[in-house]
């Protein structure tokens, strides 16, 4: 949560983020970060340069969920 605050997204706008970002990997769990990154934007989330760094991030943080 930390990274993507200092990347620019508003507190309240990382579930959201999340969210999309977590459905992304659910539908296709071999998408790599471009596409992930593509994906977003067509969420609407496009002020936000997803990096290889924060998917791997986002990923861990999603299986230890599990």
């Amino acid at each position: 949560m930390h990274r993507l605050e200092m990347k620019g997204l508003e507190k309240s706008a990382i579930p959201g983020f999340m969210w999309c970002l977590k459905s992304c990997l659910l539908n296709n769990p071999d998408i790599d970060q471009l596409q992930a990154s593509q994906r977003l934007q067509s969420f609407g989330w496009e002020d936000f340069n997803l990096d290889y760094h924060t998917m791997q991030l986002a990923m861990a943080n999603f299986e230890a969920e599990q």
